[in-house]
Formats: structure tokens, sequence, C-alpha cells
């Protein structure tokens, strides 16, 4: 190349060479020929250094200032359109490579840097002709035929394209990406019998490889050729008996064919194998799980499921499995507990997650184990509202209030309004939280929210209702709120107590007693906070003895409030 050439040249000047100072002084056309090529030179090895330094701009600076010292040097070129491809450039870039490979047609490279930049501004027929050209003549540059099937296959160009490959497998040989894809050709153009072939081909080509003859087996049985199918992989088993994957394979066509009898010795079998992956017999177990139920399918369940848990005690995918039977056979306890046992070795699967957390929720429900799953949901799903919300849900009634507020809001962030149920119930259970940690303006705001969603949300309206009785604000509001949810349940505790403290803050305090009486008498165990509540009614009804003996009842309890003490040394009520 010249411009190595020079560089050499440029060297030896700085050097010294006994041959430069014995030559004849230079003419003043020749010193100035010579000078340029050195400032081209310099120029080029700094745009070089730029370009490997990353700094794009500088490199095109240089590079631009050496071409305006040698227009004929088709490196220079080269290196332009490279800066400006990788500067995302390709329109700028392409007359630069299309010159450098004018002025020198026998560097492949600067052909495939044309023929790039074709591809990237969507011209893949003006990149397949630069690549034919290379790959056309002789046995030199095959390696880009791979590329050039698929520069006509973009095209539609199927006929060029199974020249192209058929020139690949010469290369190469029987090769899977190369058979494949000619198969894709065949079977778009309805050539079976040539798709057929190719995949006869790959087997004999790849004996004892069962993904080339479940290949083939999948092209036969699209086509509705289920016996040729069948008896392909029959003749499989037969040379090559210890390949659980062809014996599944027998068994669903088997299956599908309704030869239930003939189908099952081969399923025994592939479930027999270790090496047969626990993610394909989970994904079997499920389908015949999903069949009509029957004795000889339950029997059979039984079979496959302690065959799996033998062979794949540690495989999430069967433990799932497993879990999905005891949901259908409506044993939640034991489909959680499977389904645990599944996250614990793969906390990657949303479905679970879900059924897990939804299916541990309760009356008697433990919700610090709920918490971990729900943590677990948000690390490994942080995009998905609802579980953000189960978070803040569970947080919420644990009394971790700032977290709640903290789950809840990214939830409704996350959902902005898609789902107008899961806002809803977020905004309630957010505005208790809120009013737990202080920001009471912001919880009325959010349950006022909530009401617009659902007016007839109880548990938003007793929630509301009783902090406005808190605050003694806005009572006539929540004596109405509350009146409405008594009406609806009017033998519930918690409804009762709220409804008979609103009246109590209102100074009715005979209907207020009648209301906290019925809520005691509706709870099995009252909660500290009722006992006590019923003691301040009663002392306002002038029954002292008997205020004082649930202010006593109520003593000890967490719920109780800071002045119980109090109220029972002094026998008297204090707010």
């Amino acid at each position: 190349m010249k411009l190595t050439k020079l560089i050499i040249l440029f060297f030896c000047l700085i050097l010294g060479s006994p041959e430069i100072h014995a030559q004849k002084k230079l003419s003043k056309k020749e010193r100035k020929a010579l000078e340029a090529e050195r400032s081209a030179s310099r120029y080029y090895i700094e745009g070089e250094k730029q370009l490997v330094l990353g700094d794009l701009d500088k490199a095109y600076f240089y590079l631009q200032k050496s071409l305006e010292y040698d227009q004929n040097e088709p490196a220079i070129y080269y290196k332009i359109a490279e800066v400006l491809t990788r500067a995302n450039k390709p329109q700028e870039a392409l007359p630069y490579a299309k010159t450098a490979a004018e002025l020198n047609p026998e560097n492949k490279y600067y052909s495939l840097l044309v023929a790039e930049i074709y591809r990237g501004l969507k011209q893949p027929l003006a990149a397949a002709e630069i690549l034919d050209s290379l790959t056309s003549d002789g046995e030199s540059n095959q390696q880009y035929n791979l590329d050039l099937a698929s520069l006509y296959l973009q095209s539609n160009e199927l006929d060029k394209a199974l020249v192209v490959l058929n020139r690949a497998e010469e290369y190469y040989g029987v090769y899977e990406p190369i058979t494949i894809q000619k198969q894709r050709i065949y079977l778009s153009k309805n050539d079976l019998n040539s798709a057929i072939k190719e995949g006869e081909a790959l087997i004999e080509a790849r004996p004892g490889n069962p993904k080339y003859v479940l290949n083939l087996v999948e092209i036969l049985f699209n086509n509705n050729r289920a016996q040729e199918a069948l008896a392909l992989v029959l003749k499989e088993i037969e040379r090559y008996p210890n390949q659980p994957e062809l014996q599944m394979a027998a068994y669903s066509l088997y299956d599908d064919a309704g030869m239930k009898e003939e189908a099952k010795p081969f399923l025994l079998q592939g479930f027999a194998h270790p090496d047969l992956e626990g993610e394909a017999k989970a994904k079997t177990f499920e389908a015949i799980l999903a069949e009509i139920p029957t004795q000889e399918r339950d029997n059979l369940l039984d079979t496959l499921a302690g065959s799996m848990l033998v062979l794949h005690p540690n495989d999430p995918y069967i433990y799932k499995a497993l879990g999905d039977r005891a949901k259908q056979d409506q044993d939640q306890e034991e489909a959680v507990r499977l389904y645990k046992q599944s996250l614990s070795l793969d906390a990657k699967n949303e479905e679970i997650l879900e059924e897990v957390i939804l299916g541990s929720f309760g009356p008697s429900a433990d919700l610090s184990t709920v918490e971990k799953f729900t943590i677990m949901a948000v690390d490994e799903f942080p995009r998905r509202p609802d579980f953000w919300f189960y978070d803040g849900v569970v947080k919420s009634a644990t009394q971790q209030d700032s977290s709640a507020v903290v789950s809840l809001e990214t939830a409704l962030e996350i959902n902005a309004g898609q789902n107008q149920q899961l806002e809803q119930v977020a905004r309630g259970t957010l505005g208790s939280s809120l009013y737990n940690i202080g920001e009471i303006e912001r919880a009325f705001e959010n349950f006022d929210r909530a009401l617009e969603l659902d007016s007839n949300d109880e548990t938003v309206l007793n929630n509301y209702a009783y902090f406005l009785s808190l605050e003694n604000r806005e009572l006539a509001k929540a004596r109405e709120m509350s009146a409405k949810v008594v009406a609806r349940f009017p033998d519930n505790g918690t409804f009762l107590d709220t409804y008979a403290w609103i009246l109590f803050q209102m100074g009715e305090y005979t209907e207020a007693e009648k209301y906290m009486l019925r809520a005691i008498e509706a709870e099995e165990e009252p909660s500290g906070v009722m006992l006590e509540h019923y003691g301040d009614i009663l002392y306002h009804v002038g029954k002292m003895s008997e205020a004082l003996a649930y202010w006593q009842k109520a003593e000890g309890s967490p719920e109780a409030s800071e002045k119980l003490p109090l109220k029972i040394q002094e026998k008297k009520y204090h707010e």
C-alpha cells in the first residue's frame, strides 16, 4: 500500500538513512509531493489514534486533513467511512466507503464495509450484490455465504437464497442452520418433499442426535403425515433406545391418535429416564392434568408424580406442576406449600408468586411469611403494580406504615390508573397508613379518591369515618358513612364500634351505648379498644362502676390508650 511505504519513508527521514543521503537532490515538485505524503501520513496516524481512543470528532478532523494532502489513498476513505459508520451516519459514510472500494477493488474489507453500510440503510439487495461478487468466484470468501443468504431472505428472493445456501453447504458440509433455513424456504414454496429430504440428510449426517429427528417429526406432523412421523420415531428408538426425547415423541404421537394403551409404555419409559429434563416432564404432567378427571388418569398422575420427585427433587417446574394438581383437587394449603417449594428453588416465576401471595391471605394468615413473598415479588418483578400493592397491604396490616406508603405509592405510580380496582383499594389502604404516620390531610385525600372510584367500599367508609371521629371533625359526614356500612353489615363488631364512637363524639351517649353493646356482643373476644370505648360511654351515661369494670378489662391490651391507667386510677374519664 502506498501509504504504508510513505510511513516507512517518513521514519527513515527522521532517523536518517545513508541510502537517502546518497541520492541526488530532489526537485521542487518532488519535494512538494514528498511533503504532502508526509503530512497525509501524520494526519492519518493521528486520526487512527483518535479513532482507537473513541474520539470520533477528532478522528474525522485529522482524517479529513489527511485526505486534503492525498486524495488517491483508499485507506483514508475507508477510515473516514468507518468513523462515520460508528457515528451512526451511514448515508454520509457510503460515498467514502464506495470510493475506497473503487480505488482498491482487491481489498475485500473495503467492499465488506460498503455492504455493511447498505445493510444499515435497509438496502439488502445492494449489500447482496457486493457479497455475491465476493463469493461467486472460486473458493475464497465462501464464509460470507450465510450473510448473503440472509440478505436475499430479507428481500424475499427465495430462489437466490437457495442457490447461496447450497453453495454454503458445499463449503461447510451438512450444517444445521443451513438445513433449517433451506427447509423453511421449501415449506414456504409448498415443496414438502424437498424439506423432508433436507431433514433426512441432516439426521444421516448427525446420527444419534434426537434434536434433528424431532425437527423432522414436527414438519411431518404439522403437514398431516403423522404416520410417517411415528414410523420415523420408532425407527430411531430401535437404533437408539436410550433417548427419552424420542420416547416422549412416540408417546405424543400415539396419544394424539387416541391410542392411549400404545402411548403409555413410552410415557413411562421417558419419565423413568433421569436425562429427560424436569421442565419437559412437568409440561407433560400438566397436559395430562388438563384432561377429564378419571380414576385411570389419577392413577397415572400418581405414578408420574412419584417418579418426578425421585429423579428431580430440586426442580422448580416439578413442584409447580404438583402444586397445580393440588389446586385442582381444591387442596389450597398443599398447593401453596408446593408453590413455596418451587419458589425456594427459583423465584423468577411471577405466576407462582401471585398464587402463593393470594393463597396465603386469610383470617389466620401469617403475614410475616406472606411478606417474604411480596418482597421477593417486587424484587424479581419491579414493574408489576399488583406485587407492590400486595406488599403495601401486608405492610399496612402489620403496622409498617411508612414502608406501606412507599409500596402503595409505587403501585399507584406504575399502575397509572390502568387498573381502577387496584387503584381504589390501594388508595383506601394508603389512606389508613398515611393517617397512622400523621399525614392526616393526605390520608383524607386518598380516602376521598378511593370513594370516587367506589362509593360503597365498606372498609374505606368505616376507616374514613373512624379517623374523622378521632379528629373530631366533619362528624356528620362520618356518621353518614358509618351508618351506611352498619345498615349493610348490622352484625359486624368493628363497624358497630366505629358508629358507636362517632355517636359518642357527637354527644349522643345513649345511642352510642346501644351500638357499642351490640359491637361487643358480636365479637367472641372484643378488642381492648372496644372495651375501653364501652367504658368511656358507660361513664358518660352515669354507669360509673360498670365503666370502671370495662376499663379494667381493657387494661394490658396493646390497643388501649395511654390514658387508660389514669382512668382506672382516678375512676374518671380523660380525653
